[in-house]
């Protein structure tokens, strides 16, 4: 079975912003995220694989098989947007988006250009609801 790649590094959260945000909004914009993680979460930023900036973490094994650890939330300032991994991505948990803003939706993260475009106080409702579900779904 495939090792997982996404793994909790000892790399500089600050020195990965500062070098992988390609604009100041985006910097200033992860640095705002990291307050709201925090708080949300009460874990600090921790580097997972080389792109993800993650908040505390837990165990998950599917019915594959297949095992690992993941960040309980986390984001990724990229390039064309912030990647928020804040969300199950399940159908049943769509309501909880109503009211965030303006973003696009992936698989099990959520795509916004800046902060401006969500409700942060939204944002932290979900992070709480996901949170949640994997401590429920995992522990």
């Amino acid at each position: 079975m495939a090792e997982n790649k996404t793994k909790e590094t000892a790399a500089s959260v600050n020195d990965f912003i500062e070098s992988f945000a390609n604009t100041e909004q985006k910097k200033k914009d992860s640095y705002e995220l990291i307050e709201v993680m925090r708080e949300v979460t009460g874990f600090e930023p921790k580097m997972w694989g080389p792109s993800i900036i993650g908040f505390g973490s837990y165990h998950y094994k599917y019915a594959s098989g297949h095992e690992g650890d993941a960040p309980l939330v986390g984001f990724s300032p990229r390039k064309t947007a912030i990647s928020l991994y804040v969300f199950t991505g399940l159908d049943e948990h769509e309501d909880i988006l109503e009211n965030l803003g303006k973003f696009r939706k992936g698989k099990a993260c959520i795509y916004v250009k800046n902060n401006a475009d969500i409700d942060l106080e939204e944002l932290k409702k979900i992070m709480n609801h996901t949170i949640e579900f994997l401590k429920r779904t995992y522990e």
